[in-house]
């Protein structure tokens, strides 16, 4: 009798003791699943980044290679955060709920913050100003952005632009992408389109004399990177090396480099806004 009582006790202390060694590996595995990924990303050390393919300077291809200010500026964060950055191109309508998504780890592409945007995503700290610019066909007699009432006005859909324009009661015609407004201006389809103002500039210097830039106005909020709502450790990481590559010179010289002669609001910060900003000459 004695045997048969001690043989299940000894089954039950051996299997306890697996289950412990069994539990202990798994959170051996746990452990290090995070600290080779850190920040929860798709690929382990790698932001996948959603971005555009038609905005230049801002985001663009150049010879089949992601570029632009914004996705440059991003490689430099993400390299003093010891990331590399992979890029993808979308559309700006759906980069927001793609981001929240989790199909991308960040969204790159001039994203102007803004109360609306906050519910969808959060944002890091702001890294560039921006403009709204304004093209008419050439021979438009529009000067001004008060003159677009009851006109035939071309947004991209989901932009900031998008936002102001039904704001200002405007009724706009909402298109997918940079291109699309480009042509419905060349063809005559569109009295005006609002847009960001060196993608403007660049559009009506490319046009051939058909589109001209008729006027400019500040944007009232920056831009930043867009990541999911409550992915904390990556907004942090990337907020702390936006400063670093503020701090270095980098962000001057990439301001530099895709806004030549584009002067600086005296009152926009970049970053946290506790960081020096050298100067273009001294960070070269």
């Amino acid at each position: 009798m004695r045997f048969r009582t001690v043989l299940p006790r000894a089954a039950a202390v051996g299997a306890a003791a697996l289950l412990a060694v069994t539990a202990l590996t798994a959170c051996g595995n746990d452990d290090t699943a995070a600290a080779d990924n850190p920040y929860s990303l798709l690929q382990p050390g790698v932001i996948r980044a959603g971005t555009l393919t038609d905005a230049p300077p801002n985001v663009f291809l150049k010879d089949g290679k992601f570029t632009g200010f914004d996705n440059e500026l991003l490689r430099a964060v993400a390299d003093k955060i010891g990331l590399k950055v992979e890029f993808v191109g979308t559309d700006f309508s759906g980069l927001l709920a793609q981001v929240n998504s989790g199909k991308f780890d960040v969204g790159s592409s001039s994203i102007t913050i803004t109360e609306a945007r906050k519910k969808t995503v959060d944002f890091g700290n702001g890294y560039d100003f921006g403009y709204f610019g304004l093209d008419v066909p050439a021979g438009s007699s529009i000067t001004g952005f008060d003159q677009l009432a009851g006109k035939r006005v071309v947004v991209v859909q989901g932009t900031v632009q998008d936002d102001y324009a039904t704001k200002q009661n405007l009724d706009p015609v909402r298109v997918p992408d940079y291109n699309s407004a480009i042509n419905q201006l060349k063809a005559g389809t569109a009295d005006a389109w609002i847009a960001p103002a060196e993608i403007g500039d660049k559009s009506a210097a490319d046009s051939n004399g058909k589109i001209k830039v008729a006027a400019k106005q500040l944007s009232p909020t920056p831009t930043a990177y867009a990541v999911a709502k409550g992915d904390e450790k990556l907004r942090e990481a990337l907020n702390k090396g936006l400063d670093e590559v503020i701090a270095d010179g980098t962000w001057s010289r990439l301001q530099a480099e895709y806004y030549p002669g584009r002067p600086i609001p005296a009152d926009f910060k970049p970053g946290s806004g506790s960081v020096a900003v050298p100067s273009p000459s001294a960070a070269s």
